[in-house]
């Protein structure tokens, strides 16, 4: 019986709890979940890809079913890569709907073999965004329910 693998990319600048929520329901989806972060040359962000993998490597701890990785390129042809079938997503409100879907239907376009699974953030995180997170670290605010301990301290020491 061949393996369930699935890829949750992100740019994960930096993961936060609601990241890792999608991770641990994905892990009762899938036989494996390579959390890869994607490369986006023209993106700019706060943690070079070296400190992002490290912080997800530390956020998510020993997980025997997930594969920190990162990729440049499209991510139907990484899932060719690893043996992925799906691409998992989280969803928080309606605008990341229409994002998301935009950005499935450019997945189906390249390869219709390969499946969107979108899974809910759970309403207690619904509002925690990297971008989000980092707003209120830059101000020295309140973090501890938002990000794991790592990051919190990642961030913290970035806006010294």
């Amino acid at each position: 019986m061949s393996k369930h693998i699935a890829m949750y990319p992100g740019t994960f600048d930096p993961i936060t709890n609601g990241h890792l929520d999608i991770i641990k329901r994905a892990c009762k989806l899938f036989d494996e979940v390579y959390v890869t972060i994607m490369n986006h040359p023209t993106k700019k962000t706060l943690f070079g890809l070296d400190e992002r993998m490290e912080l997800l490597r530390c956020a998510i701890g020993e997980n025997p079913k997930v594969k920190v990785t990162h990729y440049t390129g499209l991510s139907v042809d990484y899932c060719h890569d690893i043996g992925a079938r799906t691409i998992v997503r989280g969803l928080r409100a309606m605008m990341d709907f229409e994002y998301e879907f935009q950005i499935a239907a450019a997945n189906q376009y390249l390869d219709d073999d390969i499946e969107m699974c979108f899974l809910m953030t759970k309403q207690n995180l619904a509002f925690v965004s990297s971008s989000t997170v980092k707003e209120i670290a830059s101000y020295g605010g309140k973090l501890d329910d938002l990000v794991p301990e790592c990051v919190k301290t990642a961030l913290y020491e970035k806006y010294k």
